[in-house]
């Protein structure tokens, strides 16, 4: 015999009178829980080389910072000042050996205080990336092709390179020439 179906009035009556479970929450956002986890880390340890990478350039000035990097901020034992590990591009090493007094008074700047007592320089390749207006400008320049040199400035750069011997030398001395001239004209 088939089950007879509840009305919609007795259909309401049984939902009324039984409970039913609650629907589940959502988890918590990970963000609100971690906040004071990372509150007291940043506390106690700081923002460390990454902290610094942000603000490299006005630290270490154009020329340096194009060579360098900080990799890591070691902090001191028992109160003592901390250890910035730079890596540096090669030849530039003397440069900031000879620049340490400067960049270590700029570091604690922005650090505060005696966060920082000495440098170690790194020799090694220099992994940032050179800003995106930097590439935009010497794309621009290598895409574009200027004209060739008038006919007096040629002749005038021949005549400075007549003594010299023939070959590739000679070549690629006329072509810095005639990109000198370019460049300012």
């Amino acid at each position: 015999m088939p089950r007879r179906l509840p009305s919609l009035e007795d259909a309401q009556a049984i939902l009324a009178s039984k409970r039913t479970r609650p629907p589940r929450r959502p988890p918590p956002v990970v963000g609100k829980a971690l906040t004071p986890l990372l509150k007291a880390l940043d506390e106690r340890f700081g923002k460390g080389a990454d902290g610094l990478k942000a603000r490299w350039r006005e630290i270490a000035g154009e020329m340096l910072a194009a060579r360098t990097e900080p990799v890591k901020l070691i902090r001191g034992r028992g109160g003592q000042p901390g250890v910035l590990e730079i890596r540096v591009d090669g030849p530039a090493a003397a440069l900031i050996q000879h620049q340490a007094g400067d960049i270590l008074e700029r570091v604690r700047l922005v650090l505060g205080g005696d966060a920082v007592g000495r440098l170690r320089i790194v020799q090694g390749p220099v992994r940032h990336k050179a800003p995106a207006a930097a590439k935009g400008v010497t794309a621009a320049r290598s895409r574009r092709r200027s004209g060739p040199l008038d006919a007096a400035e040629e002749a005038r750069l021949q005549a400075e390179l007549a003594k010299a011997p023939e070959g590739e030398l000679k070549q690629a001395l006329l072509r810095l020439g005639r990109e000198v001239s370019r460049s300012q004209g």
